[in-house]
């Protein structure tokens, strides 16, 4: 797809962080842009100041994790917009702490959104985009997709999936109008260490595992690289079509030793850094 001016995105997690990013990168291409949210105050404030500046911007209410929400979206879209050209599954949320104090609470609710997520979001808009002749999926996954760290232990094992569900897709729509792309970033400054804020009122939550967020996200911001960035590698990855997105060289260094671990059946090494 190498022209995106007049054409539709549609972005989940769209209020803060990679998504609101992608948002703003995408109405410099000329593009319309559907922002879906769980968090409905920052959602809609953003997508005013956006509309401010004539942007053409909807900001929709969606749980990711609950395909009715989706579907909900998809056709709000098609309503204001049209049949969508860009989907950007790319809510995402990051519980830190050790995998023995969760809880299954936490279980359901990362899965349901990291994973279930981009599921249900391609499954509502995939048909769509196949019947307009025209599309390009780019799916939020991380680092953390591709190896592993201590601390991080849901967030890593969701991140696998979206990689595992990313490659078999872009494997059944290879031969099709709609391309895939998978989203590997490493720490980008962005909310996502910050989950307390949007964890639902039912999610039980053990105290000590809660104490490792602040690390996360202390660390997170001290290294991190501005949204932005990601975002206008994931506009160069549309236009040329290519699969895997990095914003990072030390990704493919680090997922290199992994495969060069298993290849020679070493346990695993430690890596030298992890993470959105």
């Amino acid at each position: 797809m190498k022209e995106l001016k007049g054409k539709t995105a549609v972005i989940t997690g769209a209020a803060s962080g990679i998504g609101l990013a992608l948002t703003k990168t995408f109405v410099e291409e000329g593009m319309k842009v559907v922002m879906a949210d769980v968090d409905e105050d920052s959602l809609a404030s953003t997508a005013s100041e956006l509309e401010k500046t004539g942007a053409e911007v909807l900001g929709v209410l969606c749980d990711v994790s609950d395909p009715s929400s989706v579907n909900a979206l998809a056709e709000a879209t098609v309503k204001s917009f049209g049949p969508p050209q860009v989907l950007c599954n790319n809510a995402g949320i990051a519980p830190a702490g050790p995998i023995l104090n969760t809880t299954p609470e936490e279980w359901q609710w990362t899965v349901g959104v990291n994973v279930l997520g981009v599921a249900y979001g391609t499954q509502a808009f995939a048909p769509l985009m196949l019947e307009n002749g025209e599309g390009h999926i780019i799916n939020t996954a991380s680092q953390a997709g591709l190896m592993t760290t201590q601390i991080l232990g849901m967030y890593c094992a969701t991140k696998h999936a979206v990689v595992g569900f990313s490659e078999s897709l872009y494997r059944e729509l290879e031969d099709t109008p709609v391309g895939v792309s998978c989203l590997c970033p490493e720490f980008i400054k962005t909310a996502i260490a910050d989950p307390v804020r949007l964890r639902p009122d039912w999610v039980k939550v053990d105290e000590a595992h809660d104490a490792f967020q602040p690390l996360f996200a202390e660390a997170l911001y001290a290294t991190g690289l501005e949204p932005n960035v990601v975002s206008m590698a994931v506009v160069e990855a549309i236009k040329m079509d290519k699969f895997w997105i990095f914003t990072h060289d030390t990704t493919v260094l680090q997922a290199n030793r992994r495969f060069e671990d298993i290849n020679g059946g070493r346990n695993p090494t430690p890596m030298q850094s992890s993470g959105e």
